[in-house]
């Protein structure tokens, strides 16, 4: 054997060994736990072929508490760049079966150098995680290379899309760059995500709690709103994470991928002239709206477990992509609260990030009372959605189905915060507040003066049909203005698409400035 053949050999035979990761042992033990090892996860995620990988036999640095005598290929990453749907992404997996995934100085060099690739070239990057946390024998290396990444996170933000799968733990220092992305997707029993552990809390607080109840997908998706989605397969993830850049541009340069739409454009749906309940106090699920008028009847939500009284989706309108921000009759009557405002500002922000234009469906009472509310900061949360749409810049188009009354008909992508087209349904109701509420206000005195039931809920049915033909009718918005078309329901679908068309080469800009300072 020549010496280039011996070479060669010994090339392919580190090769090898790098991609066993920590072992075979360690890989049983990996899918004893069902999970998948890291390069078997981006194989499931990548197009067959397309993955490029870098830094495969980058090795740690440290050299204490007998680490100078353990040594693995690619340190507990696996990073490099390849193709969803022939588009390019760039891509790092934590691999828990080199010292538990645990983060080395080098190992967050080998994602910094992902991260900064991805934005040099304008792509998505996708982090899977899967790791112990901080590389303890390292010190405050690993601290150090933590916070490299979290600055790319950062810098990254609203130039190039960033998705989070948490594919087992994700603990302490660790959480914040999840946190720092876009979106992120947790896998159910086998994913968590907290700041300090149950024993830290048990030492701390006295509270017993299991790191499923603490940080787990559940939890996660529906309490905190941490997270965006949860999973029961790695590879209900991958296809999750696959369906999400589907909508997404690769930067914010450029526009969402153009679908092939056989979906007619003028297709009415008759059931959404009977949809509104006779009665203005009922339930009617807004999801069968959005279904009736998007393409094929597809949406993507996000969020869905969490702030229910909101619906925040991707969808299509004859093959562009489009955000759907839409209240939800079905919880709270669609009011809006602190979640929900939370929830909904933060989509309608990256929907404007990525250029992607923005359809609000409107059925919202108001802003939720008490003290909860008040003592937990609605006015805020409340202004960051304000904040989201009046920052805006992207097509919007809105559609007030029936209730939009008081600060959250403001707040609701109205013509008054550059609402690009607004439509209403006859059956919009478009005030202050509803009827009963301002003529308890309007006709106090002369309530307080009528002793007899029978003629108080007389006068109070007179005022109420008087106050709704008034005011609660879209007649009296659209005479201003601020509606531009009154529109029938079944034909929500064609005018939501020609108003899309007719926004195409919309150009709007916001003043000069370092950054905005969004209510926090």
């Amino acid at each position: 054997m020549s010496e280039i053949q011996k070479q060669v050999s010994l090339l392919i035979e580190n090769r090898e060994q790098a991609r066993l990761g920590g072992g075979q042992k360690a890989i049983d033990k990996q899918h004893e736990k069902g999970k998948y090892t890291a390069r078997e996860r981006i194989q499931m995620l990548l197009d067959e072929g397309s993955f490029e990988e870098f830094d495969m036999f980058v090795t740690h640095r440290c050299t204490d508490f007998g680490m100078d005598k353990k040594h693995t290929f690619g340190d507990g990453v696996v990073t490099g760049y390849g193709t969803i749907d022939g588009r390019l992404v760039y891509i790092y997996a934590q691999d828990f079966t080199v010292t538990a995934g645990s983060l080395s100085i080098t190992m967050a060099e080998k994602i910094c150098k992902v991260q900064d690739m991805a934005m040099r070239n304008g792509a998505p990057c996708i982090g899977l995680n899967d790791s112990g946390g901080a590389r303890i024998q390292e010190g405050i290396n690993a601290l150090a290379g933590y916070a490299n990444i979290f600055q790319r996170n950062v810098l990254s933000s609203g130039v190039i899309p960033q998705i989070s799968a948490i594919l087992g733990p994700c603990a302490g220092g660790a959480v914040y760059s999840p946190a720092l992305t876009d979106f992120i997707i947790m896998k159910r029993e086998t994913s968590n995500m907290f700041l300090t552990g149950p024993k830290v809390v048990k030492t701390v607080t006295g509270e017993d709690v299991t790191q499923e109840q603490l940080g787990g997908a559940s939890m996660h998706t529906t309490k905190s709103g941490v997270a965006q989605f949860a999973v029961d397969t790695e590879e209900e993830c991958m296809a999750l994470i696959r369906k999400l850049l589907s909508y997404m541009p690769q930067n914010n340069m450029e526009d969402a991928p153009l679908a092939l739409c056989k979906d007619s454009i003028a297709r009415l749906e008759d059931s959404l002239n009977d949809i509104i309940p006779d009665n203005p106090n009922k339930a009617y699920d807004m999801a069968e709206v959005i279904k009736a008028i998007v393409d094929d009847g597809e949406y993507l939500e996000s969020a869905a477990s969490y702030a229910k009284n909101i619906i925040t989706c991707f969808a299509r309108f004859n093959g562009q992509s489009v955000g759907i921000i839409a209240n939800q009759p079905k919880f709270m009557a669609g009011v809006l609260d602190i979640n929900a405002s939370r929830k909904a500002a933060r989509f309608v922000r990256f929907c404007d990030a990525f250029n992607i234009p923005l359809v609000t469906l409107v059925d919202v009472p108001g802003f939720l009372p008490g003290t909860a509310q008040e003592y937990g900061g609605v006015i805020t949360h409340g202004a960051k959605l304000l904040f989201a749409y009046c920052e805006a810049t992207v097509p919007k188009v809105t559609v007030t189905l029936r209730k939009a009354y008081g600060g959250a008909y403001i707040v609701m992508s109205s013509k008054h915060i550059r609402g690009d087209i607004n439509y209403a349904w006859p059956t919009a109701e478009i005030a202050v507040m509803g009827a009963s509420g301002a003529v308890g206000v309007l006709h106090a005195k002369e309530l307080a003066a009528i002793e007899d039931p029978e003629e108080r809920a007389k006068f109070i049915a007179e005022k109420e049909k008087e106050y709704n033909d008034k005011f609660s009718n879209p007649y009296n918005a659209a005479r201003y203005g601020y509606i531009d078309d009154i529109i029938e329901p079944r034909n929500t679908r064609f005018r939501i698409i020609r108003a899309l068309q007719s926004l195409s080469t919309k150009r709007l800009q916001n003043p000069a400035k370092k950054h905005s300072n969004i209510p926090l």
